[in-house]
Formats: C-alpha cells, sequence, structure tokens
C-alpha cells in the first residue's frame, strides 16, 4: 500500500525536477500515483489514467510557480517561447482527447517506450551530455515550431509528463546551457498541464471508493504530491544555474531511467 508520506515524500522530489529540469512532476508522479491507484479499492478509472490525470494536474500548480520564480531570476528566453507555446496548446488538445480514449495497457507501454527512445536519442545525439562553452545558441525554424511544437503538446499531454522530455533536448540542439533550457520547459509545458487538466476532470463519470476524484483526477495523491513539492520549490530555486552543465545534462537522463524503471517493474 502506498501511504501519504510516501506521496509526500516524491511531491518533494517533483518539486527538485521541476525546477532543475523543468518536469513539473511529470515523471516522478506518474509512477508514484500509478502504484498508488494500484493499491486503490475498488478503482474504477484505471490506474494509468488515473496517474496520467493526476500528474497532470499537479504539473499546473508546479510548472506555474517555476515559471514565475524563473521568470524573475531573468533565465526566460522569450524569443524561445513564442510561437513555440501556442502550437504546444494545439497539440494538447489532441493528446488529451486521445489518452481518455487510449485502452490502460496501451497507455502504460507508450509511456515506457516514450522514456526509453528519450534516454537514447539524448545519449546518442552529440551535445545534449557535453556541450561547447563557446557555442551559440540558433534560433527555432518554422517546422520546428509548428509541426514540432504541435507533436510535443500532443505526446505530452497523451503520456501526462508535460513536455520537458522532448523540449529539453530541442533545447539542447540548439545549444542552449542545461539551466535555460530547464527554465523554458516550465512555461512550455504550462498549456498541456492546463488543457489536459480540464479534459480529464470531465472525462470520467466513475467514482472510485476510498478516495475522491474530479474525473480522472485523484484529489487525496494531488493534494499530498502538491503538500511535498511546493516548499522544495521555494527552496530548489536558489541553487538554479550553480550547477555545472554537464552534471546537470547526465542527472536528468539519470532521472528519466529511474522513472523508466519505476513503470516496467511495477505490475
Amino acid at each position: 500500500m502506498i501511504e501519504i508520506p510516501v506521496l509526500l515524500a516524491f511531491g518533494c522530489l517533483s518539486g527538485v525536477t521541476t525546477v532543475l529540469f523543468g518536469f513539473g512532476g511529470g515523471f516522478v508522479t506518474v509512477p508514484v500515483v500509478y502504484a498508488f491507484a494500484l493499491a486503490e479499492p475498488g478503482n474504477a478509472l484505471g490506474a494509468m489514467h488515473v496517474a496520467v490525470a493526476t500528474s497532470t494536474a499537479v504539473m499546473v500548480v508546479n510548472a506555474g510557480i517555476a515559471t514565475s520564480a524563473q521568470l524573475r531570476a531573468g533565465r526566460l528566453r522569450r524569443e524561445y517561447l513564442w510561437p513555440l507555446i501556442a502550437f504546444i496548446g494545439l497539440g494538447a488538445v489532441l493528446g488529451s482527447f486521445a489518452a481518455t480514449a487510449a485502452d490502460e495497457s496501451v497507455l502504460r507501454w507508450l509511456f515506457v517506450a516514450y522514456l526509453a527512445l528519450t534516454i537514447v536519442d539524448s545519449v546518442a545525439r552529440k551535445g545534449f551530455v557535453s556541450r561547447r562553452e563557446d557555442a551559440e545558441p540558433r534560433t527555432l525554424g518554422g517546422f520546428t515550431t509548428t509541426a514540432g511544437g504541435t507533436g510535443i503538446g500532443a505526446v505530452a499531454s497523451f503520456l501526462g509528463v508535460g513536455g520537458s522530455v522532448l523540449t529539453v533536448p530541442l533545447m539542447r540542439r540548439k545549444g542552449l546551457p542545461m539551466a535555460d533550457a530547464t527554465a523554458l520547459a516550465n512555461p512550455l509545458s504550462l498549456p498541456v498541464a492546463v488543457i489536459g487538466t480540464a479534459v480529464y476532470a470531465f472525462a470520467a463519470t466513475g467514482t472510485s471508493s476510498g478516495t475522491a476524484h474530479l474525473g480522472y483526477i485523484d484529489l487525496v495523491a494531488a493534494g499530498a504530491l502538491l503538500c511535498g513539492s511546493l516548499p522544495t520549490i521555494a527552496v530548489t530555486r536558489r541553487v538554479v544555474g550553480r550547477i555545472p552543465d554537464r552534471a546537470h545534462a547526465i542527472a536528468y537522463l539519470a532521472l528519466l531511467a529511474a522513472a523508466l524503471i519505476a513503470v516496467v517493474v511495477r505490475q
């Protein structure tokens, strides 16, 4: 049985990952809420659907607060935000509706495949782990902004992961330092989180005994996660920019690998 203290602990971890990696909590919260939903008696909604929906709701708050903090710190490069964020929002609408109709096992294994491909691509592709100090950041092209942004939004909302796993590697390929790439991931995750939460909140009419739900969103799990994440965000934001770029990139990939293992081994 996954208890509330475990959710609080993982909420603290999601606060750290929100600030340092731009995750908004998705890769941390999906596995733990999935386990929480599996342990819940009489859950009629599907554990993976509940995990994705709850993760998305938590990201609204986490990513919003982190975005505000990064904006005050001057780490947001606005030329990379617009119009990419608008196309991510468009894709999020498509992905959220697709996720509510997807089979439970399909959703779980797509999440696993998504993580595995991201890790392999980031390790194999030059420039992610090691970045030249004199590298000049490159602007986003039209195709990357439109088609790429729509794809990021669709995949991220479908899997409830916010999009940082796509936007951070994208920004790294454009030559940005990890601190800037992860800072941008938070505002770029907001349209995914807001649209996905609205869809999931009204998509399910079933109920689950023993805990409160708003659609697919587990309100108890979301509340516990936020109680852990919000204080941690306030503390962690003070250390952003002090971590060496290479170490920051390696830690990002290590966390993806940990989330992958957590979902694969959980039956």
